[in-house]
């Protein structure tokens, strides 16, 4: 079992940052592919970005190459989200996920074996 705590969400203006964060325990942190996936409400969750379990492949929806960037510290457990640009469509609650075997990115939410609770991102105009 893997267990998933975001942090870092919040209220920020259009063009501000946030950086996430997603502390992982009860596995061995560096073995799992991980993931950010975003919901708003009355819509699906979608795929934000991964990274692999050495840290050196990273992958992003198209709606936020450029301005978001995802990381990993293997030391700390944990994975990142950090967020620039941010514009009002970005508001949503954001998960972090995690999986048990290589994915090579995979954006379908089906492939991740763990997800976090959530934190809320709002962004306003």
């Amino acid at each position: 079992q893997v267990q998933l705590v975001e942090s870092g969400g919040g209220l920020v203006q259009a063009g501000g940052s946030l950086r996430l964060s997603c502390a992982a325990s009860g596995r061995t942190f560096n073995t799992l592919d991980m993931g950010w996936f975003h919901q708003a409400p009355g819509k699906e969750r979608e795929f934000v970005a991964a990274i692999s379990w050495s840290g050196r492949s990273t992958y992003y929806a198209d709606s936020v190459k450029g301005r978001f960037t995802i990381s990993r510290d293997n030391a700390k457990n944990t994975v990142y989200l950090q967020m620039n640009s941010l514009k009002p469509e970005d508001t949503a609650v954001y998960y972090c996920a995690a999986a048990q075997r290589v994915l090579y990115g995979s954006s379908r939410y089906n492939d991740y074996d763990y997800w976090g609770q959530g934190t809320q991102v709002t962004v306003s105009s």
